[in-house]
């Protein structure tokens, strides 16, 4: 069944962002997940979870990203890229990508037949903000919840949700309570 708030897709909800000793972990994260938390029961079975994971060889720019961050050239089962045990048993849906977008086909498809995505998860100034540029040029309806998402620090944070809000009326910034509320 299709909600009229569209679908939600919860973005990287992993162990290497929670994590406080991980070399990528997101200092809001708990505050992230608090969103998320509010968000799901809103969405029923019209949500989706996202993972990073690293490809088995990069290629291109990504030779030089992972140089930088060798410690994430692990296979797909490793347990940096599964995501919190919270969410890992929510998680019923599931979109897996060796790029910050997650907007792939298997998304777009999900979202379809509402035409409307709704984003939460980390980080905001990554993952996120790259999935909702790509799916608002797609023709997706974007929001960003932002009181359900976070970024490598706060300032980055709101610079990301800043320039999302920009592109208003592709992508609106709005609170959960917003996001669940728009059908009412």
């Amino acid at each position: 069944m299709t909600t009229a708030l569209g679908h939600l897709a919860v973005i990287d909800m992993q162990r290497v962002f929670a994590e406080p000793d991980s070399p990528w972990a997101t200092p809001r994260f708990d505050e992230a997940a608090a969103g998320v938390r509010r968000l799901l029961p809103a969405f029923g079975d019209d949500v989706t979870f996202t993972r990073f994971l690293a490809p088995e060889k990069p290629e291109g720019s990504w030779r030089a990203y992972y140089d930088q961050w060798p410690f994430a050239l692990q296979p797909p089962d490793a347990p940096l890229w599964r995501l919190t045990d919270e969410f890992a048993a929510q998680a019923r849906h599931f979109v897996d990508a060796p790029t910050f977008g997650k907007w792939t086909p298997a998304l777009a498809e999900r979202v379809a037949p509402t035409g409307r995505l709704v984003l939460a998860g980390v980080s905001t100034d990554c993952c996120v903000l790259s999935t909702a540029l790509a799916a608002a040029d797609a023709g997706a309806e974007v929001l960003v919840a932002a009181d359900a998402c976070a970024g490598v620090d706060d300032e980055s944070h709101a610079k990301a949700l800043h320039v999302m809000d920009l592109y208003r009326p592709l992508i609106r910034v709005v609170t959960v309570a917003e996001a669940v509320g728009e059908a009412s």
